[in-house]
């Protein structure tokens, strides 16, 4: 549990094609993030179906999990959208979760 109750956090969820977690982790860390944690997934999208010997294919993504103060959210989502083109289409998706407790940031808490 977080010692600081007045220190809020959020939660960033950026998914991309895999291979371009770069982007978004060196652009978090430039607009005040400390880092990321990325993950390896798969998934399909409208723009992303493909078929071999009718068998779908589900391309590899990159899911980059992003614990930030909630008084930076907006600028680091906003360096993230921009550095990974996340409104153009096929280049993935990013969304904020609010979290209600934390532990093993006491750096940021103290």
């Amino acid at each position: 549990m977080s010692k600081n109750k007045e220190m809020e956090f959020q939660l960033i969820v950026t998914i991309v094609n895999k291979g371009y977690c770069g982007s978004v982790i060196d652009s978090s860390l430039e607009a005040g993030a400390e880092g990321g944690t990325i993950i390896t997934g798969r998934g399909s999208g409208i723009h992303e179906k493909a078929k071999l010997f009718s068998f779908t294919i589900e391309p590899e993504k990159d899911i980059i999990l992003t614990l930030i103060p909630a008084d930076r959210t907006e600028k680091v989502l906003e360096a993230i959208v921009k550095a990974s083109k996340l409104n153009e289409p096929g280049n993935g998706i990013a969304f904020v979760v609010d979290v209600e407790k934390t532990t093993g940031i006491n750096h940021l808490i103290e």
